[in-house]
């Protein structure tokens, strides 16, 4: 039965909502402060995890970070955004820190098990297709830039580029390939996201903030109706 953190500071929301998600075979534990949260999800083994962005001590998005930015499993973990805060600006925030899906309140209980369904077949298909038999480099080195995917750095002309983890991914995703053609949608899947109606939009946000963090670099290409490519030169001899 996988199990799943609610980290919301609304104590009266746990208990009807772990009743309910048990029908749909979820075990549901609660958190009712982000730092609580975070103790819970390092010292114990959970599915997925549900944050609430209006929290005491720091908001869901801050957490959001926190959650991807640390080491270990936990950084990997499916994450839904559970709030009263529905505008696309949001959404579009939570994208780009990592969150795997976002659910405005009021919410149907029966979406909520829906969408956990979803994140969890999501997140088990891309382990499942994950390169486990040939060892991934640990750097993907180009004459201007490197991506050190190990300490997850990315360095320019010899200086650190400050990226959010999102960010990170995507450049990593479109390095891993160059000259490959990465649409939006498949890009969107790959960094988690699912909804249709808001895919373009944030994935455009996404590559233009990416685009301006590495300037003066000029290595993601628009394919107009087709989606983005990295173009970056590969390093001589592999250097750094």
């Amino acid at each position: 039965m996988p199990r799943i953190l609610l980290i919301d500071d609304d104590e009266h929301l746990a208990p009807p909502l772990a009743t309910y998600l048990k029908r749909f075979d979820f075990e549901l534990a609660w958190a009712g402060r982000p730092s609580l949260g975070l103790a819970r999800l390092r010292d114990e083994r959970f599915d997925a995890a549900i944050l609430d962005v209006m929290l005491p001590e720091m908001d869901g998005f801050e957490l959001l970070r926190t959650i991807r930015q640390s080491n270990g499993p936990m950084a990997d973990l499916p994450l839904i955004m559970l709030t009263a805060r529905g505008e696309l600006p949001d959404k579009v925030v939570g994208l780009e820190l990592g969150a795997d899906d976002y659910l405005p309140k009021p919410f149907e209980p029966r979406e909520l098990a829906a969408r956990l369904h979803t994140v969890l077949r999501r997140h088990r298909v891309t382990a499942a297709t994950s390169p486990s038999v040939v060892t991934p480099p640990d750097q993907l080195c180009f004459e201007e830039i490197s991506i050190d995917l190990a300490r997850r750095e990315v360095r320019r002309q010899g200086g650190i580029v400050e990226l959010t983890g999102t960010e990170f991914e995507l450049l990593a995703l479109l390095a891993s390939e160059p000259r490959k053609v990465f649409s939006r949608d498949e890009i969107l899947n790959r960094l988690r996201g699912h909804d249709a109606e808001l895919a373009t939009r944030a994935v455009d946000i996404l590559v233009s903030r990416l685009r301006r963090k590495l300037e003066p670099l000029d290595c993601i290409k628009t394919l107009r109706n087709a989606g983005y490519a990295f173009a970056g030169a590969p390093a001589v001899n592999g250097a750094k």
